[in-house]
């Protein structure tokens, strides 16, 4: 089999079973493994796939951080969707908490109550589409402003958050990894989403499909600490399968319908 062949193969079984160990592909293909080592080389220096401990992933499962300007521009139509299912789950004169990033900017675009709402932000978007609702009081944590989130972190955020208590926090997130747990690019962050999990009695995760199988630097959770999931349906039936077989509900928006 010619290296060309080879490579179509790779990829192709990747993007059935998402990662495969060197030595089966060794055995699949009936070359070595230094054969092998070789094409996922190649490969990797095409951003086609990622080498991670003795095997092939289909992406990069590490995330950078980038600015909200950059992110708002990627799954535009998931996250409006997810958006609009989430805002099934706030209920009459409800408390919840929402934090940062453009999933969660996309959810507070759809929310449009017409009974009392407090919402306790840590986003300066977030807060600024929801200001003008008449029926949304809105806390602003303050703390320190992260430019490229336009979000506050630090221990003014984390100091306020103890004297609240919340029914939900809608928490947007880099990466979620079923053995890791939902992680964010920023360490600070991170610290104050555990804070804001705490300030509430339930954790809704809103992701888009592309944040499963990636890692940000910093741990938010581990993943059984989340009650509920929204996604939209390029979550594999694997992933999915998994999730709701750990006890965690899973709602999965199709933008096609």
């Amino acid at each position: 089999m010619i290296k060309e062949d080879r490579h179509k193969l790779i990829i192709d079984t990747l993007m059935k079973h998402e990662s495969i160990q060197v030595s089966d592909l060794s055995s699949l293909l009936g070359v070595s493994t230094v054969t092998i080592r070789k094409d996922l080389t190649e490969l990797e220096k095409q951003s086609k796939l990622y080498r991670s401990h003795g095997k092939a992933i289909l992406i990069n499962p590490y995330i950078n951080n980038r600015s909200v300007n950059e992110k708002e521009l990627l799954a535009t139509e998931q996250k409006h969707h997810i958006g609009m299912a989430a805002t099934e789950l706030i209920t009459k004169d409800d408390s919840i908490i929402i934090a940062s990033g453009t999933t969660v900017q996309a959810f507070a675009r759809c929310i449009k109550p017409i009974h009392k709402l407090t919402v306790i932000s840590a986003s300066l978007k977030v807060s600024q589409t929801l200001g003008d609702n008449e029926y949304i009081d809105i806390v602003q944590l303050g703390g320190t402003l992260r430019h490229s989130s336009l979000s506050v972190v630090g221990r003014y955020a984390e100091t306020a958050l103890s004297e609240f208590s919340c029914s939900k926090i809608f928490l947007g997130v880099d990466g979620i990894d079923i053995d890791f747990g939902i992680t964010t690019t920023d360490i600070r962050e991170a610290e104050l989403n555990k804070v804001m999990m705490h300030a509430a009695q339930k954790t809704i995760v809103l992701a888009d499909s592309s944040k499963f199988h990636r890692k940000g630097f910093s741990k938010i959770a581990n993943i059984d600490e989340i009650d509920l999931i929204v996604t939209d349906c390029g979550i594999s039936d694997k992933i999915a399968q998994h999730i709701e077989e750990l006890g965690i509900e899973l709602i999965v928006v199709d933008p096609a319908k």
